[in-house]
């Protein structure tokens, strides 16, 4: 038997989980998004090729069977246009979709919209993907399951309850729902328990970051579902027995998008370098990242929460050419310190970051793709030495770093 090994996001999301599914799924007869919808983007740039995705695990583009898993809301348009680039690329393996995923319908994007409008000043920044009133109607345990357009009869009585409900008009198309859809259907809970006692690799990729999470995160400045690498497990029906490899991604600085507390948040000049060469725009909305130093009491939280047993660093190469770069190891919060990110959670506006600095690093880009052929060693020693503070303070190995946007852009630990 195998376990399944899960790729989860240590800070607020866009960290490059994408770019880490795609590396370590290579071998995976299957790769799982687990939680979200359409409100995720994960970019992947292969051979100076970018291929974005926000409903099929990007991880898929290296060959695995993309698979959606029950915790998961489906968004149809982009599940559609997700399937056709596979197709076109030649990939081999056809998506399965749970039965039990719930739908993402037009009004839970109009609903969506309304609800940023009524919360005016105090607006959370969402993608305006219907993800939360969907999220909703599976709580209130009315929403449409993905398996129920196999029931025509069911699925009309269960569309017009919810507009009669919402007190919205918009129509949803369940013909050509049913035409994108039901090819795809299966029970993802028995398939990827199957295919692991049979000694199939498994790798499930989470959306969002662990920051993010409804329960755990900055909350109301949160997502709408559950980030954590737990919510895996409840997602697709695999035992935490058979859970292997966690791997937290997180990039060498921290961004932000949307509303919320970010204690280490910088502006100016160095938010926009920074933004600039990492090109910290939302792959789903466009909008800039907020930008700012790494966070400490965030990342300890984020590893103790999750388990997490590897890391993957991103964007280390976005920090070059900056002389000093800061990571923030506690805060003040109402005039006493605190390492602990979880005591600080609930009046982290209040909190002011307590930095140290590390002597900055300056590769260019040959110097980066020397690392990728030659290995760690050839790495900048301020940069190794920034990855060594990192590993001895979050007590995590790191097992591989990426130096770029594409791919093939890693530098592994031997």
């Amino acid at each position: 038997m195998r376990k399944a090994d899960i790729i989860i996001g240590l800070q607020w999301g866009d960290e490059g989980k994408g770019k880490i599914s795609y590396v370590l799924s290579h071998d995976a007869e299957a790769v799982v998004r687990f939680q979200g919808g359409a409100n995720a983007g994960h970019t992947v740039m292969v051979g100076g090729q970018r291929y974005k995705f926000n409903m099929l695990p990007a991880g898929c583009l290296a060959g695995p069977k993309p698979v959606i898993a029950a915790g998961c809301l489906l968004d149809v348009e982009a599940f559609e246009r997700e399937t056709s680039l596979l197709k076109k690329l030649g990939h081999p393996r056809q998506p399965l979709v749970s039965r039990s995923a719930q739908l993402i319908l037009p009004f839970h994007r109009e609903l969506d919209g309304r609800l940023e409008e009524l919360r005016a000043g105090s607006a959370i920044g969402t993608t305006r993907r219907g993800i939360g009133p969907a999220y909703g109607d599976k709580m209130l345990r009315v929403g449409l399951r993905a398996g129920e357009i196999e029931n025509t009869a069911v699925a009309v009585e269960k569309i017009n309850f919810l507009k009669k409900l919402h007190g919205v008009e918009s129509e949803a198309d369940l013909n050509r729902i049913k035409k994108v859809l039901a090819p795809y259907l299966g029970d993802v809970e028995l398939f990827l328990n199957e295919l692991l006692d049979s000694g199939g690799r498994v790798v499930l990729e989470g959306a969002q970051g662990v920051l993010l999470d409804i329960d755990h995160g900055t909350y109301p400045y949160v997502t709408s579902s559950n980030t954590v690498a737990a919510a895996g497990c409840v997602s697709t029906g695999i035992p935490i027995s058979k859970v292997g490899e966690i791997v937290g991604v997180m990039k060498a600085y921290t961004t932000r998008v949307g509303a919320g507390p970010f204690p280490t948040e910088v502006n100016g000049s160095l938010a926009e370098r920074i933004r600039e060469a990492g090109g910290e725009y939302g792959t789903t909305t466009g909008r800039p990242r907020r930008v700012g130093w790494l966070d400490i009491p965030a990342l300890k939280y984020a590893c103790m929460l999750n388990g997490v047993n590897n890391i993957a660093v991103t964007k280390l190469d976005v920090l070059d050419g900056i002389s000093s770069v800061k990571v923030c190891v506690r805060y003040v919060v109402d005039g006493e310190e605190t390492e602990s990110f979880a005591h600080a959670r609930h009046n982290l506006d209040a909190a002011k970051p307590v930095y140290v600095e590390f002597k900055g690093w300056n590769m260019g880009r040959e110097g980066w793709l020397k690392a990728v052929r030659k290995g760690w060693e050839e790495l900048p020693s301020a940069a190794r030495e920034y990855l060594g503070w990192l590993e001895k303070t979050l007590k995590v190995e790191i097992g591989l770093v990426s130096v770029g946007e594409d791919a093939s852009m890693v530098v592994k630990k031997a």
